[in-house]
């Protein structure tokens, strides 16, 4: 079942060309601006889909992948898993997801409803007390005992990054003027990478500023225990290259709390949690940023999925203490800037 030769066909044809929108309300009265790359408009609801289109058409297209007969497996913590899960519903492949408990509900709810077949790994690894580790002996004992098994590893597989050349253009193309700064969290290190490669490539004088969770081993960190599902690492990507970032900004997941709040408060954006890890990384440069500058942030998915645990007061509260006040002093501050 090959795709036409003009590109992906039906639903999958609308991945990418997402809007870039001003956040003109994030921070009233700053001396640069700020942009954001809304990935939570591509079909699946996040930057992912173009990852795992990416990684799989070419497959498809020279049947390599064979409906009945093929099956995709791969690790995610949710996002990949659904871009994955609609490629495959769409081209009627099997596809099996591996996740752990931070999952999101919702994620996996979403997979499953596209037709994916969802294992939770349930214990951490005794080394670094992640799961990621398990759930990669998990696809290969899968892999290992599936006929016809594919796993596409979106940790090394280099389609993933080759995926975000194009989230870089689309950025430079939208942007007036072009852009100073780039923002990207990272994870598998794809869009980190893939955004890198394509300014390197060109001599482009944009510096890039790699947003990854205190408590991930990605920038040689000490990996510890994190809430927030798609940020950080507990093990180093093997996409990872030494030199693809001019800056590397470490927040903790209560920043990325507040980060979303604020979005949500000022910029009617609902978006995930690492997308609150760059509104707080933003913050952190801002005295080092000139005056003039043009900066863009890549918000790799949309909210909905966290509305029980981010955005819930409940959970915030169970996990960082009565931490509201954080929300309601910056909301209050953005009434009195605006008046």
């Amino acid at each position: 079942m090959p795709e036409p030769d003009d590109g992906p066909a039906g639903v999958l044809g609308t991945i990418g060309g997402t809007p870039l929108v001003e956040l003109a309300k994030l921070a009233p009265g700053r001396h640069f601006t700020t942009y954001a790359k809304l990935e939570a408009f591509n079909p699946g609801g996040s930057m992912k889909d173009r990852s795992a289109l990416e990684m799989l058409r070419e497959l498809i297209r020279n049947g390599t992948l064979v409906p009945g007969r093929s099956v995709v497996v791969e690790s995610s913590s949710g996002n990949l898993g659904i871009g994955l899960a609609q490629i495959c519903a769409y081209y009627g492949l099997r596809f099996i997801c591996v996740v752990d408990p931070r999952t999101n509900r919702q994620n996996i709810a979403v997979m499953r409803a596209l037709g994916a077949e969802v294992e939770v790994v349930s214990e951490c690894d005794p080394v670094t007390g992640e799961y990621l580790p398990v759930r990669i002996r998990r696809i290969r004992a899968l892999i290992a005992r599936t006929p016809g098994a594919y796993w596409p590893n979106q940790y090394a597989n280099p389609l993933n990054p080759q995926a975000h050349r194009q989230t870089m253009r689309e950025i430079l193309e939208a942007s007036p003027g072009g852009i100073d700064y780039l923002f990207c969290a990272t994870s598998s290190c794809g869009t980190l990478r893939g955004c890198a490669e394509y300014v390197r490539d060109r001599g482009l004088p944009v510096t890039v500023v790699a947003v990854d969770a205190i408590g991930s081993a990605i920038f040689g960190g000490v990996p510890t225990s994190r809430l927030i599902p798609g940020h950080g690492a507990a093990v180093r990507p093997a996409l990872y290259r030494d030199g693809l970032a001019d800056e590397v900004v470490h927040v903790t997941d209560l920043d990325c709390v507040v980060g979303c709040r604020r979005l949500a408060a000022r910029e009617a954006v609902l978006a995930g949690g690492s997308s609150g890890a760059l509104v707080a990384a933003v913050d952190q440069m801002a005295d080092r940023i000139p005056a003039g500058a043009r900066c863009a942030v890549v918000l790799p998915d949309r909210g909905e999925r966290y509305l029980d645990t981010i955005y819930d007061d409940e959970w915030v509260a169970r996990h960082f203490g009565d931490v509201s006040h954080l929300w309601k002093e910056k909301k209050s501050a953005m009434k009195v800037a605006s008046c």
